[in-house]
C-alpha cells in the first residue's frame, strides 16, 4: 500500500483545473481537498489572486500543491497533453452536451490516466464555465443536489470528485481490481477498432478550426445564421473519441474539399515557403 496516494501514476494524471476563481481562500481549500485523496495537478487559469496569504492559509499542509500550481492565461492552455476533458456544472444547457454521473466520470477518467492525461475543469464561483469553455469539453458532469438548495463551494465539488477518482482507483477499488486488470480491459475494448492514441486537447482544437474554416469555404456554413451549429459539430466528434490517425484523415479530407472549392487559393497555400504539413503523413 503506497504511504502517499499521490505518488500512484494514475491519479498523478489527474488534473484539476479551476478557471478563473475570484476567492483565493477557494484555491487554497481546493488543495487541500485534492490533497486528501492523492491528487497532485492543479492547474489555475487566470486566478483573480495567486499567490496569496489566505489561499496557503486554507491549504493548511497542502501548501505544497499551491507552490507546485501552474497558472495559465487561458483553458486551452490548461488542456495541451490531455485526451479526456470533464466540465463540472451545476446548471443543464439549451444544447445538451453528453453527461456523467460524477461516479461515472471517475471510472473513465481512471481507465484513461492509464495511457493518457485527464482534466477535470471547475468554472467560476459565481457563474460556472461559459458554453464556450464547455466547447472544450467532452462530457458535462453534474453533482446531484437538494433542488431546495442546489449551491456547492467550490472546494465541495472537487472533493466530491477526487474522493471518487481516488475510489475508482487500484488503490482503494475492491474486488481484486487493479491497475492490471482495467490494463487488459480497456486493451481489449481498442483491439475492437484503431489502436492510435487518442488525440490530445489542442490536436481536436486544430481540427475544429479546420472544420469550421473549410465548411465557410465550401459555402455550407454562415457563421452569422449558424452560432451553435459548431457547438453540435464538437458534441458529435467529441462523443466519439477520435484517434490521431483518425484526425489525420478528417484533416485530409477537409484539405481535399477547401482544394476543390477554391483551387487556385489553395495551391497558392502550397506552393508557400509557410506550408502546413499538419494533413500529411
Amino acid at each position: 500500500m503506497l504511504e502517499d496516494y499521490s505518488q500512484h501514476p494514475q491519479l498523478a494524471k489527474i488534473r484539476i483545473v479551476l478557471i478563473e476563481t475570484s476567492h483565493p481562500g477557494n484555491i487554497g481549500a481546493v488543495a487541500r481537498a485534492m490533497k486528501n485523496m492523492g491528487l497532485s495537478q492543479l492547474v489555475l487559469v487566470n486566478p483573480k489572486e495567486f499567490p496569496s496569504q489566505v489561499a496557503s492559509a486554507r491549504a493548511s499542509s497542502a501548501s505544497d500543491l499551491l507552490d507546485q500550481a501552474t497558472v495559465v492565461e487561458s483553458l486551452d492552455d490548461a488542456l495541451v497533453g490531455t485526451t479526456l476533458v470533464v466540465g463540472a456544472s451545476a446548471r443543464l444547457r439549451k444544447v445538451a452536451w453528453p453527461q456523467l454521473s460524477v461516479r461515472e466520470t471517475a471510472s473513465l477518467t481512471l481507465q484513461t490516466t492509464l495511457n493518457s492525461e485527464v482534466a477535470l475543469v471547475f468554472g467560476r464561483e459565481d457563474s460556472g464555465l461559459s458554453n464556450a469553455e464547455m466547447d472544450k469539453c467532452h462530457y458535462l458532469a453534474h453533482i446531484p443536489t437538494n433542488p431546495h438548495y442546489s449551491s456547492l463551494n467550490l472546494s465541495a465539488a472537487v472533493q466530491i470528485f477526487a474522493y471518487e477518482c481516488l475510489m475508482a482507483s487500484p488503490i482503494k477499488a475492491g474486488d481484486n481490481v487493479n491497475a492490471e486488470v482495467l490494463s487488459k480491459n480497456v486493451v481489449a475494448q481498442t483491439r475492437q477498432g484503431y489502436v492510435h492514441d487518442l488525440a490530445s486537447s489542442d490536436q481536436l482544437e486544430g481540427f475544429y478550426t479546420h472544420l469550421h474554416q473549410a465548411l465557410q469555404d465550401i459555402k455550407f456554413l454562415d457563421p452569422q445564421k449558424n452560432a451553435r451549429f459548431m457547438r453540435r459539430m464538437r458534441r458529435i466528434f467529441n462523443r466519439t473519441q477520435l484517434d490521431i490517425k483518425e484526425v489525420d484523415i478528417l484533416r485530409g479530407i477537409l484539405t481535399a474539399a477547401q482544394r476543390q472549392a477554391n483551387p487556385q487559393t489553395h495551391a497558392q497555400a502550397l506552393s508557400s515557403p509557410a506550408e502546413d504539413n499538419t494533413d500529411k503523413e
